[in-house]
Parts: C-alpha cells; sequence; structure tokens
C-alpha cells in the first residue's frame, strides 16, 4: 500500500481501526465505527456466522488464538466475523471463511437470522451453512486449531463462544442441522 504521495509503503489499518457497519436496534444501517469505539460503546452491529459441516455432518470448531480481542483461547462453533462498513453480509460471510479457513468458491447456503444481545454485545446474526470436506488453510492470528465435531457434542463442550453457540442451537431448533444418533 503506498501513500497518497505514493512516496512509500503505508503499513495496513490496525485491527481497532477497521470501520465497522453499525445498526440501530431494527437492524436498519446507521453509520459506521472503527472496530475499538464499536466495541468499547457496545454499538448494535451486524456479523456473519458461517457453520461448516463435513460430509459425516460433523462442525468444524476452531480455537480462537490467546491474541483475539474478545473470548481470547475460546471456542467458535461458526467462522465468521463483523460486517464492514458498506459491505454487504453475503459478501463479509465468503470473506471471513476464506481469510480463517481458505475455503473459496464453495456454495453457501444462507439459513437465518438471529438477534444477540448478551455479555455488552449488541450484533444481528446472519447464519450461513457450508458443506466442505478439503484441507483448511487456518488463518495463525485468528485461527489457533480445528477439530471437528457432532453439532450435540460442540454445544456440550466448555469455553463455546456465546454467539456462535446461539447459532448453532437456532438452527438446531430450525431443523437445519440434524442430532447425530
Amino acid at each position: 500500500m503506498t501513500d497518497p504521495l505514493g512516496s512509500q509503503a503505508m503499513p495496513p489499518p490496525l485491527i481497532a481501526d477497521e470501520r465497522i457497519q453499525l445498526v440501530d436496534a431494527r437492524n436498519r444501517p446507521c453509520g459506521s465505527a472503527p472496530r475499538a469505539a464499536m466495541r468499547r460503546f457496545r454499538y448494535w452491529h451486524r456479523a456473519t456466522y458461517i457453520l461448516v459441516l463435513n460430509a459425516q455432518g460433523e462442525l468444524c470448531v476452531q480455537r480462537r488464538t490467546l491474541t483475539k480481542e474478545v473470548f481470547p483461547g475460546g471456542l467458535d462453533l461458526a467462522a465468521g466475523g463483523v460486517v464492514g462498513a458498506g459491505e454487504a453480509v453475503h459478501l463479509a460471510a465468503r470473506r471471513e471463511l476464506a481469510e480463517e479457513l481458505g475455503i473459496r468458491g464453495v456454495p453457501l447456503q444462507h439459513v437465518l437470522e438471529f438477534r444477540h444481545a448478551k455479555g455488552g454485545n449488541h450484533i444481528f446474526g446472519s447464519a450461513f451453512l457450508v458443506r466442505f470436506d478439503g484441507p483448511l488453510e487456518l488463518q495463525p492470528e485468528e485461527v489457533a486449531e480445528v477439530f471437528w465435531l457432532a453439532p450435540e457434542e460442540a454445544l456440550a463442550l466448555d469455553g463455546v463462544t456465546p454467539d456462535t453457540r446461539q447459532a448453532v442451537e437456532a438452527l438446531l431448533k430450525a431443523g437445519v442441522l440434524e442430532v447425530q444418533a
């Protein structure tokens, strides 16, 4: 990246400076803010949740790195993240899936929307489902490891992030995910 004068390379923006799409309590866009401000002031925002299932119906569980800003070292039951300012939700889902797990070019199935308002987080979540059995390329800054479990076994784990837990529970309740016998 070059600066506006084209003289030298500029460092990429810090994650705290990344602009996030803000929404009101009815999920209507109402501006943007840096990620740090969104977290500090607990603004409503949008996020994507992509549940990755293999051919056996097992869910890809990610262990978050210890450097993550929220829930460091926790377990995510979905890939995903916040939606950038002006970014369409389905494009954010594709971006996050590619960044975190290296999954590209596979069909995403939008399955439901949900609202998460717990622990100071105010999120309108968009949940997607993808089936994938290929190799994963983990993003070292965000994903420490992955493993595969049946959805109900994943929900029984300690340390699951509350928003991804809610997404999986909503998909089970809606009958989108199957409980394995």
